[in-house]
């Protein structure tokens, strides 16, 4: 199998492209990361709204 030829996803963590290995042969359709690396960071996926963005313009009274 040629490189052009694998498959290929985008990882939700990193937001780059990563493609199929033999080693995934048998998983292929559940693999989401590109790394254990961003498997791990998966909580701080690129894509979400950053929390600042989201908050009120004006600071919480107590």
């Amino acid at each position: 199998m040629s490189r052009a030829e694998r498959a290929g996803k985008l990882c939700p963590v990193c937001e780059r492209p990563f493609q199929w290995r033999a080693r995934w042969r048998l998983n292929w359709e559940q693999v989401r990361y590109c790394s254990r690396r961003c498997a791990s960071n998966r909580h701080k996926i690129k894509s979400q709204v950053p929390a600042a963005a989201a908050a009120p313009d004006h600071p919480r009274r107590r």
